[in-house]
């Protein structure tokens, strides 16, 4: 069975133990019907079965129990069922692709793609492989570039673009770095040791965005949205800190804490007169400042 395959049959074992606690023999049978509804092959030995389980378990970091007392696997909701589930609409979207010719009569994709995306290959290699990295950077509007000398740790995307974390080694400040303004990157021969990761992600875990300023305590936001925009606010959280205070026929109230950036006025702009800051005083300014000057523009 090529890779790909293995790919998918391992989202259709998944698949079938979020409907339900499942045993083995009813997880190969769901594979043999979606073998022959995607005229494909997922069957499978119990040995490559009994593989697929540990591989979910470590590259879908989901945490799957063989309850012997029932004679059926099943997922632990305290797995990263986030994580998973993206990776699997991931999946879900390639299968999708690979089986529709003339895909521009069915899918409409953006015009503008990401920049920077060719480095993507040789920086993953330098963080898996802990190798230190070269490369030209150029701020915006400047046209002078300094050499950085970087040791990579990971990657982050945002609104369409992507970045790299990394410990510049001319002050030992971890910065980041947008991969648009990035070029001529080499790989050294110098290795490193990677640091503690989980202190690390830690310096976003309040950000919206790539913004950390870990000398600025984050603050606690309110906002409430008109129900229209509430809708898709739901769907899709502005912060993995959202809470719900209050969802009615009048409002959607949400309270969560992050740095009140440049990245997050934005974000808040976009949604204009759906959205109301109710907290904090200092947020309400900002945004109250901006929409003067955007009135100003046309004479108001």
């Amino acid at each position: 069975m090529i890779k790909d395959e293995a790919l998918l049959r391992r989202n259709y074992i998944i698949e079938q133990l979020k409907k339900k606690p499942s045993s083995k023999q009813e997880i190969l049978e769901y594979l043999e019907i979606k073998s022959v509804n995607d005229d494909n092959n997922y069957t499978c030995s119990e040995r490559t079965f009994d593989r697929d389980i540990k591989k979910i378990r470590t590259i879908h970091k989901l945490s799957i129990e063989y309850k012997k007392s029932r004679n059926v696997y099943l997922i632990d909701d305290d797995g990263d069922s986030a994580r998973s589930d993206i990776l699997r609409e991931t999946l879900d979207l390639y299968h999708i692709i690979s089986k529709v010719e003339n895909l521009s009569n069915f899918i409409l994709l953006e015009s503008v793609r990401p920049k920077g995306t060719a480095n993507l290959y040789g920086l993953v290699h330098a963080i898996k492989n802990h190798i230190r990295i070269k490369f030209d950077y150029s701020g915006y509007g400047s046209t002078y570039c300094s050499h950085k000398q970087i040791e990579p740790y990971f990657l982050k995307e945002f609104k369409n673009r992507w970045y790299l974390i990394g410990k510049d080694l001319k002050d030992n400040e971890v910065k980041t770095f947008g991969l648009d303004r990035l070029s001529d990157l080499e790989t050294t021969k110098s290795k490193f040791s990677m640091p503690n990761m989980e202190e690390l992600k830690n310096r976003f875990k309040n950000s919206y965005g790539i913004y950390t300023n870990l000398e600025k305590e984050p603050e606690e936001v309110m906002l409430s949205f008109t129900p229209e925009k509430g809708v898709y606010i739901k769907s899709l959280p502005l912060h993995e800190s959202q809470e719900i205070l209050v969802d009615d026929d009048n409002e959607l109230r949400i309270k969560l804490r992050v740095y009140t950036s440049i990245d997050f006025v934005m974000e808040l702009l976009s949604h204009g007169s759906h959205v109301k800051v109710l907290k904090p005083a200092s947020l309400i300014e900002i945004l109250k400042d901006d929409y003067k000057k955007a009135l100003a523009q046309y004479g108001a």
